[in-house]
C-alpha cells in the first residue's frame, strides 16, 4: 500500500455493488428483441448465436460467431441498456452516501502520502471508480476533458494544478470504453453526463466481448488508453487487483511481463480466485503475491508461502471494506 499500487478492478468489483456482469448480460441479450429490417443472413448468424449461448459463456459464444456490424451494434446497445440503470443506481446512492464505495476510502488512503496521483486499470464499463474519486473530492481523469460535452485529451495522463501545485488525481484507465462515451455520425467521440437513455443518434462507445474487440481497440479513443495503461502497468511498483479474474488479454500482457522479471508484490481480492489466477500466481508467475478468496465466513489465503492455501475464520478480509479495515 505503501507503493501506491496500480489498482486493477475487474467485474467482480462492479458485482459487490449489484451491477450485472457476464451471466445476465447473456440472458439480456439472448431475450433482447432484434432491430427491424435484418437480411435473412443476419438472422441465421443470431440464430447460431443463440445455440453457442446455450452451452458457452458469453465470450465464447461472441467469439464463436463473426456478427456483421449491425448485430455488434445491437449488442452494443443492449449491453448499455442494461447496465446504464444500474450504474445510475450507485451515483445516486453516493450522492446521498458519499462513503458508500470503499474504494473511495482506498483512493483517499493512496493519496494521503507523497503521491500526486495513482492509477487505475479496468475493462468495466461503469464509472464506479469516478463516482469514488469524486465523493472523496479528488479529480478523475479519463482521457476526456470537463463540462457537459467533454472533448478527448491529447495529454495523457491530465495534469491538474490549483495555485501552481499539482492535484491529487485519480487516472481511470477504461481499456473497453465507459458507459458516458459516445461516438456522433460524424464519428468524433465524447464524454456525455449522466444520462437515463442512449441520446439519439450517438452510438455508446464500449467494446463487447467478441472478436471485434480485437479490431476496435486499435482505433481511438482506445489505442490512447490502452497506451495509457501499459505505461501505468509497466511501471507499477505493485498491483492491487479487486475482483478481477485475470481473463483479458487487454491487461494481461505488462502485469504478467512485470511480474516475471521484478518480484513486484501483488495483492488480489476477489471472492473466488479464477482457474486463470491460480494458474498465474501458483505456478510462479509473480514471486511475491497473496490471494484472498470467500470461505465459509471468512477468507482464504493464498500465496508462494501457502500455495494450497490456508484459512482465515471469521474475517472476510476477501472483501474490500474489511480488506481496509486491515491495512488501514
Amino acid at each position: 500500500m505503501q507503493r501506491a499500487p496500480v489498482i486493477v478492478l475487474g467485474s467482480g468489483a462492479s458485482a459487490a455493488h449489484r451491477l450485472p456482469g457476464m451471466p445476465q448480460l447473456r440472458d439480456h441479450l439472448v431475450a433482447s428483441t432484434l432491430p427491424v429490417g435484418l437480411e435473412a443472413r443476419e438472422r441465421d448468424l443470431w440464430q447460431d448465436f443463440l445455440n453457442a449461448a446455450a452451452t458457452l459463456d458469453l465470450e465464447e459464444a461472441l467469439t464463436a460467431v463473426a456478427l456483421t456490424e449491425t448485430l455488434t451494434a445491437h449488442v452494443v446497445a443492449a449491453t448499455w441498456d442494461l447496465l446504464a440503470p444500474a450504474d445510475m443506481a450507485v451515483f445516486d446512492q453516493v450522492v446521498r452516501n458519499r462513503h458508500h464505495l470503499p474504494l473511495t476510502r482506498l483512493f483517499q488512503h493512496l493519496l494521503k502520502s507523497t503521491h500526486n496521483e495513482i492509477n487505475v486499470v479496468t475493462p468495466n464499463y461503469d464509472r464506479l471508480a469516478e463516482y469514488a474519486a469524486d465523493a472523496g473530492a479528488l479529480c478523475h481523469h479519463t482521457g476526456f476533458g470537463h463540462g457537459y460535452l467533454r472533448l478527448r485529451q491529447t495529454d495523457h495522463p491530465l495534469k491538474f494544478k490549483q495555485n501552481n501545485r499539482p492535484v491529487r488525481t485519480v487516472n481511470v484507465w477504461k481499456v473497453h470504453g465507459s458507459l458516458d462515451w459516445f461516438r456522433d455520425p460524424q464519428g468524433t467521440t465524447v464524454g456525455l453526463p449522466i444520462l437515463p437513455s442512449r441520446p439519439a443518434g450517438m452510438t455508446p462507445v464500449i467494446v463487447t466481448p467478441g472478436v471485434e474487440k480485437y479490431r476496435i481497440t486499435h482505433d481511438e479513443p482506445f489505442r490512447t488508453i490502452l497506451a495509457g495503461a501499459d505505461t501505468a502497468l509497466a511501471t507499477a511498483q505493485a498491483y492491487l487487483c479487486i475482483g478481477y479474474g485475470f481473463n483479458d488479454t487487454h491487461i494481461q500482457p505488462k502485469l504478467v511481463e512485470r511480474c516475471r522479471a521484478q518480484p513486484v508484490p501483488l495483492v488480489l481480492i476477489t471472492k473466488a480466485v479464477s482457474p486463470t489466477a491460480k494458474d498465474f500466481l501458483l505456478k510462479g508467475g509473480c514471486r511475491r503475491f497473496m490471494a484472498l478468496e470467500e470461505s465459509g465466513t471468512g477468507s482464504r489465503l493464498y500465496s508462494a508461502e501457502y500455495p494450497n492455501g490456508v484459512d482465515i475464520p471469521d474475517r472476510p478480509v476477501w472483501r474490500l471494506d474489511e480488506f481496509l479495515g486491515m491495512v488501514m
